[in-house]
């Protein structure tokens, strides 16, 4: 004799789930749209920031780049790529990409070097290193106005201290900032006090970061404190290393706050960087779409010079 189960019995068989009957499709799609569509409302405020405040100037300085536009206020026209052409064959683009390109080279290199060298001193355990620690960062958090103002008085060519100890040391007075030949050096010594603090955290970090384990397996093996700095410490640094260089390139080539500040660009020009020139091209000389033009070529050679360095150091890496 067979059973027929009865209608209730087949639905419960059929959801599975002990007899509880299972939400409606409909319902699951329609709880997962609102959940996806919830996220928008999350991002909504920083996209419209993002888009007013960063995308918007960017299309507005590329269209201002192909006119005459002028803070006179006097008639705009379309100019094509007349402003690009200029750009090249201007002298003075070129002088004032050489002074960034240099000041680059002579300030890189020591703020990584120095950086370095002044983490493993503070690694080292020696006494006091909350002194240390605060001697070697507090300049960083000086705003800039200040740290001019203290190198103004430091560079005074009478009773500056820097003149003060040559002539101790039996040497003549040095015009810092008058001097075509030192003014770019005078500001790179201050540039590297200024900013290595920022790299000496950077690599304080990393060393803290290092294991234990390694140093006292060489240590085990016989290795000596130089052998251990250059075949363990120094690798296992490489990619902080990258990333300090790369942070240190970029901020370098944007430079312009102390030197408008001390110099303004000479003795000579011999000093003015390229975002200063773009400054007195906009707001003295009133050429804003001549201004906007230098400022997107050399915007594409940060692009350039970025992913030269994306590409060059993982294979250094490797």
């Amino acid at each position: 004799m067979s059973i027929k189960a009865s209608p209730e019995t087949a639905a419960a068989r059929d959801s599975g789930d002990g007899g509880v009957p299972g939400p409606a499709p409909d319902a699951g799609r329609s709880g997962a749209r609102r959940r996806r569509n919830g996220g928008g409302w999350f991002v909504l405020p920083f996209a419209l920031c993002f888009g007013l405040f960063m995308l918007w100037p960017i299309v507005h300085g590329i269209a201002m780049s192909f006119t005459d536009e002028s803070l006179t206020l006097a008639g705009t026209s379309f100019v094509g790529f007349d402003n690009y052409a200029e750009a090249f064959g201007d002298a003075a683009v070129w002088n004032a990409l050489g002074n960034t390109l240099f000041f680059t080279l002579i300030t890189t290199v020591p703020l990584v070097l120095i950086a370095l060298a002044m983490a493993l001193l503070v690694h080292t355990g020696l006494a006091g290193q909350w002194l240390w620690r605060l001697a070697f960062f507090a300049p960083y958090l000086l705003p800039v106005a200040v740290v001019t103002l203290i190198w103004q008085w430091v560079y005074q060519p009478d009773l500056g201290l820097a003149n003060q100890l040559l002539q101790a040391l039996g040497f003549g007075p040095v015009g810092w900032l008058s001097d075509e030949a030192v003014a770019m050096w005078a500001i790179a010594l201050l540039t590297v006090w200024w900013t290595v603090g920022f790299n000496f955290l950077l690599y304080l970090a990393a060393l803290q970061s290092l294991p234990d384990t390694l140093f006292e397996a060489a240590a085990l093996d016989g290795a000596g404190a130089w052998r251990r700095l250059w075949s363990i410490t120094l690798p296992q640094l490489r990619r902080t290393t990258v990333l300090v260089g790369m942070l240190q390139v970029l901020a370098s080539l944007k430079v312009f706050d102390q030197i408008y500040i001390l110099t303004k660009g000479g003795p000579s020009d011999s000093t003015r960087p390229i975002l200063e020139y773009i400054y007195d091209v906009g707001f003295t000389g009133y050429r804003l779409g001549y201004a906007s033009a230098i400022s997107y070529l050399f915007f594409a050679l940060i692009i350039v010079i970025s992913i030269a360095q994306l590409r060059f150091f993982p294979r250094q890496e490797g």
